[in-house]
């Protein structure tokens, strides 16, 4: 039967766009990082939205699951396919197409498999800017950004994908399409659908295109990065910031000194703006669709009553490009930069924002009793609460060792995250990974409410079974 089914995935999408010899399969099969590896009956690349119709209308038919897959640079194992080698993976990344650039509606309408890089590239060539921004923005797709409800390092002043989307156009499980591509900032005439489906992993369809919001162009900027001693300091100075800047306030990231260090240690040119090492760092970023903003002197306003507080220790603006490229590659390499340190255990979570300090000083606290030695590399979008905390094995310790540890590491970052009231995934999804524990960190009525949507949308498990949502029908 599975033969039967390639057979006929190949009349849909074509012989050349339907793979399933295992070699040429490969790097559909794993993530980014070989974290999760599986197995598939095929791989699938459709062109267009009604061949993605016709992809999962089969499937469904011949009860074979599907796994949607955008760029692939999840950290959860959301887009990978399981053991059983049955599931058939459907890539997006041949659907790049920029539909629509309207610039009176200030939106842009792209295929789900554009990259995100590719569509801030559209918008800036409209003189707009579309603000979602990723450290893998040139490989991560619409689509996967969607999947995860993506909110970046923007966040703090044009929010996540949720309020960057107006339209959405879906494949649903039964082969259907739901055309809801409509670039409206008001429709108030039911249920606004398009938000299921993002944030849900492509466990209820499969989104093919998007209407996004796109901004004015952003033709002032200030760039800081600061030295603080501690995650409180960080409360202070943005709270600081947003009452003398205001919304142009578009960037505020938190990294601890271990984050910094390794990105100094393994990424070529990242140079250490101050002469000694603090145990903290804060980049800040100012923005304005003005040009000629005097944001230089309103940063520096900031920071020299930071400084009299004693919230700042040491701190660089800079207003060129090359310079604010220059303090952002130690921001965004921080991810790939732990890598060379051995296996990095990842944990991307929530908090409440003036919770965070009590927070990361009992998490490290916890850490460390249970794995003395352990390296924490804890950094992420202060303004929004979300911290990436990753870990690192000891220096000289064994790799295997440090890895059995990783159920019991978890469970002690998000116990932790529980008594703040946070959340165990801020952006990167639950996937594969988080798919079992979030029973014990969500409400019983919530999940019985998401099973609901699951079951309703999908009553035969065919949208990627067995990613986001345990218990839920499997293939």
């Amino acid at each position: 039967m599975t033969a039967d089914l390639v057979d006929r995935l190949r009349q849909v999408v074509g012989p050349t766009a339907a793979i399933s010899d295992p070699d040429d399969m490969s790097g559909y099969l794993t993530d980014w990082r070989g974290a999760y590896r599986g197995r598939a009956a095929a791989v699938v690349r459709p062109g267009n939205t009604d061949e993605v119709a016709a992809v999962v209308a089969l499937c469904a038919e011949a009860g074979v699951g599907v796994v949607p897959q955008g760029g692939n640079t999840g950290l959860c194992g959301g887009a990978v396919p399981d053991l059983s080698g049955r599931q058939v993976v459907l890539s997006l990344t041949r659907m790049r197409r920029v539909r629509d650039l309207d610039v009176a509606n200030q939106t842009i309408t792209v295929e789900a498999g554009a990259v995100l890089r590719s569509v801030q590239e559209a918008a800036a060539a409209a003189g707009r800017l579309f603000p979602l921004s990723l450290g893998a923005e040139g490989s991560c797709t619409i689509g996967g950004n969607l999947a995860t409800n993506a909110g970046g390092t923007g966040v703090l002043r044009y929010g996540t994908m949720r309020d960057l989307t107006l339209g959405l156009e879906v494949v649903l499980p039964d082969g259907r399409i739901w055309n809801g591509l409509r670039g409206l900032r008001k429709d108030n005439t039911g249920y606004d659908l398009k938000q299921l489906f993002i944030g849900a992993e492509g466990s209820l369809g499969v989104i093919t295109a998007a209407v996004l919001k796109l901004f004015p162009a952003v033709r002032s900027r200030a760039t800081a990065w600061v030295a603080l001693p501690d995650p409180q300091a960080a409360v202070d100075l943005i709270g600081l910031l947003r009452e003398l800047a205001g919304d142009r306030l578009t960037a505020f990231e938190l990294m601890s000194r271990q984050s910094v260090a390794f990105v100094l240690r393994h990424v070529p040119g990242a140079r250490d703006p101050f002469g000694d090492p603090h145990p903290w760092y804060a980049l800040v970023e100012l923005g304005d669709a003005l040009p000629g903003a005097d944001l230089d002197g309103m940063i520096e306003s900031a920071l020299s009553e930071a400084f009299e507080r004693g919230v700042a220790r040491d701190a660089v603006v800079v207003a060129g490009s090359a310079q604010s490229a220059a303090l952002w590659t130690l921001r965004e390499g921080i991810s790939e930069a732990q890598n060379h340190e051995g296996p990095s255990l990842k944990h991307d979570v929530s908090v409440p924002i003036g919770r965070i300090p009590s927070f990361v000083e009992r998490t490290d606290r916890a850490l460390e009793d249970a794995v003395p030695g352990i390296r924490i590399v804890a950094y992420g979008h202060i303004g929004d609460g979300n911290l990436h905390y990753n870990l690192s094995k000891p220096a000289g310790s064994a790799d295997d060792e440090f890895q059995a540890h990783a159920d019991a590491l978890a469970r002690v970052i998000y116990d932790s995250v529980a008594v703040v009231d946070g959340s165990i995934s801020a952006e990167h999804g639950l996937g594969q990974s988080k798919r079992g524990i979030i029973v014990d960190y969500k409400d019983d009525h919530e999940l019985h409410l998401m099973r609901t949507v699951k079951r309703l949308f999908d009553p035969h498990g065919v949208m990627n079974p067995g990613k986001l949502l345990p218990d839920q029908p499997g293939l």
